[in-house]
């Protein structure tokens, strides 16, 4: 009977009479309960854990608990880089795809790719909804942009998004994306939707999240007064803006120099290092205040022990305005010729006589260091003799003076008579609100 062969194969020959007997459908039974004839029933897209069978050049065999082992064929684990294919053993481990359930002969397709592809999947999600940050290597590019791999999944990085893609024809910008093909990149995910196999990154907010946090940090720890080293970023008409270690602070026009400065351009370039002062942190608008100039010695301090009054000096003119011209004696330090010390005519405009960048030579009549004011007198020197202007300031202070009466600046009046100075004329000068703001009150 059926029964008892089953009893036979189940319990074995020997002591069968000591044995109760089961029926048909209890030993069935058992035999469908038993753990070891379990198997488990697979869907299309299931993503499953099996243990390696055997290792094939055309195909894997893998166990998954089906009715027999799935196969993987070559073209699904392309993945699989030569010395990861090359450490695949028997009893290892791997994630797995499903393609087919069962195929002619009971087999289930199985996919290495699809099953990395779709744990990274996953994991970008997660990424994406948590707003964190990936890491991914620029495999190629295009017209638009950046591709990149992510453990099977391929990423665009849309060229505007890309931190060291500069502006300009499209000839640099190809240039600068086939130099970073091999790269490593920080990433933010803009855009997922794996069902249009669609991801976009950018890496210009992965850098500006992570210039935020450690700008709060930095804002943190920073008191003003210090010191400390930066990088210029970027140049605008106003400034410079300083990067003092993952922050980048403003330094203002009048900030940047002692010596007046009409553009930041004319003293800085981006990439240079320099020394900042901190002027002010405001934690709530995050924004950091810088000077160049405060790290410097001040010119004016010197002043008092440099200058005389009744000291002729060589200067240049660097500014004109109605009530008179500014001239440069030093770094850092002018003074002011008023209109009534041009010439001994009467002047209406210094621009009757004088032009930006003209080398002069100047009398010092008053020193202020307390307001940062010296007063100089352009006609006063023109008096001194050569052979005194020789003795002090070399030949060239000379050629200048004879270039300056032959444009028809001189210490005389209309006719040939030395002008008189009244006590107004010596004394007069702009009142501070009426210096121009550029000069800061400096001169």
């Amino acid at each position: 009977m059926v029964g008892q062969q089953i009893d036979e194969v189940h319990f074995g020959r020997q002591g069968l009479g000591s044995i109760p007997v089961m029926d048909d459908a209890e030993i069935f039974q058992r035999l469908l309960d038993d753990p070891s004839h379990d198997y488990r029933l697979f869907r299309y897209g299931d993503v499953v854990e099996g243990e390696v069978m055997r290792v094939g050049r055309d195909e894997i065999l893998v166990d998954i608990g089906g009715k027999c082992e799935g196969v993987v064929p070559s073209r699904e684990f392309q993945t699989l880089s030569p010395e990861e294919l090359g450490r695949l053993r028997p009893g290892d481990r791997v994630l797995v795809f499903v393609l087919q359930p069962e195929d002619q002969a009971g087999q289930a397709i199985l996919s290495i790719d699809r099953a990395r592809q779709e744990k990274t999947w996953r994991r970008l999600q997660e990424v994406f909804e948590a707003g964190g940050v990936i890491e991914a290597e620029v495999v190629n590019y295009n017209k638009g942009g950046l591709l990149v791999n992510l453990d099977g999944i391929r990423g665009f990085v849309p060229a505007s998004q890309v931190v060291a893609i500069r502006g300009g024809d499209e000839v640099s910008k190809q240039a600068d994306m086939a130099r970073m093909v091999g790269q490593r990149l920080r990433l933010k995910i803009v855009e997922i939707n794996r069902h249009r196999n669609r991801l976009i990154l950018s890496e210009r907010q992965a850098v500006q999240e992570q210039r935020d946090a450690m700008k709060a940090q930095l804002i943190e720890t920073l008191r003003e007064g210090e010191t400390r080293r930066g990088r210029v970023t970027s140049i605008a008409d106003f400034g410079v803006f300083v990067d003092i270690g993952g922050a980048d602070g403003l330094v203002h026009l009048s900030e940047i120099s002692w010596t007046r400065v009409k553009h930041p351009s004319e003293v800085l370039r981006v990439g240079d290092e320099v020394d900042v002062m901190v002027l002010s942190v405001n934690p709530e608008q995050r924004k950091i205040a810088l000077s160049i100039r405060r790290t410097q010695p001040e010119p004016w301090m010197q002043v008092a022990s440099q200058f005389q009054v009744g000291q002729v000096v060589r200067g240049t003119i660097t500014q004109l305005a109605s009530f008179g011209a500014f001239a440069r004696l030093q770094e850092g330090v002018e003074g002011l010729i008023h209109v009534s010390e041009l010439a001994g005519w009467r002047v209406e405009h210094p621009n009757e006589v004088l032009q930006e960048g003209d080398e002069v030579i100047v009398r010092v009549i008053r020193i202020d260091p307390a307001r940062r004011r010296i007063g100089l007198s352009l006609r006063r020197a023109l008096e001194v003799p050569d052979e005194e202007l020789e003795a002090t300031l070399g030949p060239e202070a000379v050629a200048i003076k004879q270039q300056l009466i032959a444009r028809g600046i001189t210490p005389y009046g209309a006719d040939g008579e030395e002008a008189e100075v009244s006590d107004v004329d010596l004394e007069s000068e702009p009142a501070d609100e009426e210096l121009p703001a550029e000069n800061g009150g400096d001169a």
